[in-house]
Formats: C-alpha cells, sequence, structure tokens
C-alpha cells in the first residue's frame, strides 16, 4: 500500500459487524414467505386487528407494484438493482467504523437484507411474496413483506444518521 494511503479497518472494527443483521433478514422474510406460501392461498385473507390483515399476493413489480404490468424484463431489472445496490451498500458498510456508526450499520444491513430477500424471491419466481395488509377505513396501503419492512426501517436510519450527523457539524461550526 503507498505511503499515506488509508489502512483499511480490521474486519471486527468495520461496518462489517452489520453483516449478520442483513443474513437474519434475508433468513426471516424467506422463511415468512414460505410459511405463508404453504399455509394460504392466493388471495386469502385473517384479520389479525382492526387496520391488519394477513394476505398472500405476489407483486411482479416494484414498490406499489410499479411496472407489475410489464412484460417480464422487470424482473431482470429489479435483480440487476438489488445487486448493485446491494454491492454499494456492502462496500459503504466496510469503511464505516462500526463503534462510531452504529445507526448507519443498521440501516445499511437492513436495506442490504431487504433487497437481497425480495431478490431471492424475483430469482426463483420472477414475482414478490407479500402478505402484511395494513387498512383504515376504506383506504387501503399495499400489500408488503418482511424484506420491504426492513428496507423502509434502514432508509429511516440513514436518514435520521444524516439529520444527528448535520446537527453535530452545526454544533461543531457554531
Amino acid at each position: 500500500m503507498p505511503a499515506g494511503a488509508a489502512q483499511p479497518l480490521p474486519l471486527g472494527l468495520s461496518g462489517w459487524r452489520f453483516l449478520p443483521l442483513a443474513a437474519a433478514i434475508i433468513v426471516a422474510d424467506q422463511v415468512v414467505k414460505a410459511w405463508m406460501v404453504q399455509h394460504f392461498t392466493l388471495f386469502e385473507r385473517v384479520r389479525v386487528l382492526p387496520v391488519l390483515d394477513i394476505i398472500l399476493t405476489y407483486n411482479t413489480g416494484a414498490a406499489f407494484s410499479v411496472l407489475s404490468d410489464a412484460s417480464g424484463w422487470q424482473r431482470w431489472l429489479f435483480v440487476l438493482l438489488a445487486l448493485g445496490v446491494s454491492a454499494g451498500l456492502i462496500v459503504w458498510l466496510r469503511r464505516l467504523r462500526a463503534a462510531a456508526h452504529g445507526l448507519l450499520g443498521c440501516g445499511l444491513a437492513l436495506i442490504i437484507g431487504g433487497a437481497l430477500g425480495n431478490m431471492i424471491d424475483r430469482l426463483a419466481s420472477g414475482r414478490v411474496v407479500d402478505f402484511i395488509h395494513v387498512h383504515w377505513g376504506q383506504a387501503y396501503f399495499p400489500a408488503f413483506n418482511v424484506a420491504d419492512s426492513a428496507i423502509t426501517v434502514g432508509a429511516l436510519a440513514l436518514l435520521i444518521d444524516a439529520w444527528r450527523e448535520s446537527r453535530s457539524v452545526r454544533r461543531v461550526d457554531a
């Protein structure tokens, strides 16, 4: 390594410490989806709470069924996007100093796990299994799954981390 170049962090101190969280999300997502497919028929619904149903649905598109009516090419687009985004986030994770960036590391791991969990579905069957259905009165939110939830919580963690960072920079500048 050239003189003056930054030495990579030892793996135990890097953000790679968060990869087991990504793996846990993938496993949980796939186990629950497999259980749903085995025990529910398409569109079978079970009311859990007045605002929450469990229902088996499939989505060939992205969030909110974007591109679900396309002819099948979207499957490979979403697989490539999941791989590309996950690879970029894994590089970012590797460069993190885990002790200083816990929220950011968790957020990245959640997004990686969610993206790869849904990617596995797309590779296996060309569609994603969705089963969590939230509604209020006549307003129905699109069904989603564990992977989608992990991506959403991970994105929120990134936003909170960025907000905290911007506040600490403003305090230092003041």
